[in-house]
Order: structure tokens, then sequence, then C-alpha cells
């Protein structure tokens, strides 16, 4: 069976950290990027079955990311979760007509996480 690959995009190296940790413990394997254009960088044709995106980042921000993503063939159906600790209700619905699936407000609890990766990224 393929271990199932997320794709977590945050500037934050230590947020990066406490994410991926959460989520290898539950057994998946993470990507890491530092911003959206790293991120685009990852999305190089391995197999993404969901990303994990801030919005808040230098270079490339996480709403410029999801668009990417979306016009992107191989991933535009790839379910994305914000995290990030922007929850002002207009930019949340400008993510949600971008694509976004599904939003958590920093700080989380990684029992929240998880329960939406496993609702967006079912086994």
């Amino acid at each position: 069976m393929q271990q199932k690959t997320v794709l977590v995009v945050d500037d934050s190296a230590s947020f990066r950290q406490v994410v991926t940790a959460s989520l290898e413990k539950a057994g998946y394997e993470v990507v890491q990027a530092a911003d959206g254009l790293d991120a685009c960088g990852k999305l190089d044709g391995r197999r993404i079955g969901l990303i994990i995106c801030d919005i808040n980042m230098p270079r490339m921000d996480g709403l410029t990311f999801v668009e990417h993503v979306k016009s992107t063939v191989q991933y535009k159906f790839t379910p994305i979760l914000m995290l990030t600790t922007e929850g002002h209700p207009s930019i949340k619905e400008k993510g949600r007509a971008l694509g976004v699936r599904g939003w958590i407000i920093k700080p989380f609890q990684p029992t929240v996480l998880l329960q939406a990766v496993e609702k967006l990224y079912p086994a």
C-alpha cells in the first residue's frame, strides 16, 4: 500500500515541524515547502493527496499558490486545507471561491487537524 503524501506549506520552520510530526505520527508522508514559490517546485509530478497551506508567506502567498495549484492539470483536484491566522470572512470566502476545501485557524489542536485531514484525504 502506498503511503499517503501531504504537502505542508508554511514560512515558519518550527510550525512546519509541528504539523509534520502530527501527520507522520498518523502515518502520512510529508513534503515541506517554505512558501508558495517553494511549494510550486514540489509539484513536480509526485503524488500529493492533500495540501495544507498558510496564507501570509513571503515570495508567494497562500491564496496565490492555491490559484497556481488549481490551474495545474495534475493537481487541480487536490484538496487544500488552509491552516492560518487569517479568519476574516472575506478572506475565507476568497479561499473557498478559489477551491479551498477546509480552514483551520492557528493556533490549532493536532486532533482537529488530523480530523480535517482524514475528512479531506480518506483512506
